[in-house]
């Protein structure tokens, strides 16, 4: 999906990159598919923040998306593109045989009329859903289950894919788009193709105003704090923190760039190569 460029004719439409919404099909969504959407500001139920620069934003409705694609052996036919405000990629939305209506992640190529289904007996073309023991080697994959029949976790974001590379005693071999590669049971699902929308991560706001209708709030750097607000706050000048170089802290003391994952942890078992690993090489 190509970004829109615009002419500079006031500073926050000089580096201004937008999406174009050409694939987009429909401004209206399907009503009985949406469900309210309360806004949180970042706070747990007792009012306190969790979660930094959160707040305001514009209203939302939330999109039900089907990640599971258990109507098995149903062909479904695309009814259209359209957008959704709570992720970063396209979702469309299916028309099963029997008249039900579903959403599911837009992958790259999947256009309006296209016919898809779900199931071992799938063709293997974008949008079919299928089990990994069912998926030919080397082929582009999302929306991954981790556990049976849980739906889909692993690659939903804009432009994410995972590849299958192998298949041994019941398990196959999936490289991450971290690079890592994992066992997964081959009884789990996936949806075939690439996550469509590949342009997000090249999208410039242009102004702060955007990201407050996102519901972004601003961020401050520690580095301009002071000691008694952040750990690396004071010094005289852009010193690291009273004056000499610190590891780098949240503002809760802990220090940032250490391991967090514990040594012993059940899943080791299944990774294969650690993301890490596959970024030296």
């Amino acid at each position: 999906m190509p970004l829109k460029t615009y002419k500079p004719f006031t500073p926050s439409n000089r580096y201004k990159q937008l999406p174009s919404f050409e694939e987009i099909t429909t401004s209206k969504p399907e009503k009985s598919l949406l469900t309210p959407l309360k806004k949180s500001g970042g706070r747990n139920n007792s009012g306190k923040i969790t979660c930094r620069h959160k707040g305001g934003g514009h209203k939302r409705h939330y999109r039900i998306i089907d990640f599971k694609r258990r109507k098995l052996d149903m062909p479904a036919t695309v009814q259209s593109i359209e957008y959704d405000p709570n992720r970063t990629c396209r979702i469309a939305l299916l028309k099963y045989e029997d008249g039900t209506k579903a959403y599911i992640l837009a992958p790259v190529g999947l256009e309006v009329g296209a016919v898809v289904t779900s199931g071992a007996d799938a063709e293997p073309k974008p949008g079919c859903a299928m089990p990994l023991s069912a998926v030919p080697l080397g082929t582009a994959i999302h929306n991954i289950e981790l556990v049976p029949g849980a739906g889909g976790r692993i690659a939903r974001a804009a432009g994410q894919l995972a590849v299958l590379s192998n298949r041994e005693q019941g398990y196959a071999l999936i490289k991450m788009p971290s690079g890592e590669i994992r066992k997964i049971k081959d009884t789990c699902f996936c949806t075939i193709g690439q996550v469509g929308n590949r342009d997000h991560m090249n999208e410039v706001s242009g102004k702060a105003g955007r990201s407050r209708w996102q519901g972004i709030r601003p961020s401050v750097r520690g580095m301009c704090m002071n000691p008694v607000d952040h750990p690396n706050g004071g010094g005289e000048g852009k010193s690291k923190s009273g004056g000499g170089r610190q590891h780098l802290k949240s503002p809760w003391g802990h220090v940032k760039g250490q391991k967090t994952r514990r040594k012993r942890k059940a899943s080791d078992k299944f990774i294969i190569q650690d993301r890490r690993e596959a970024k030296k090489r």
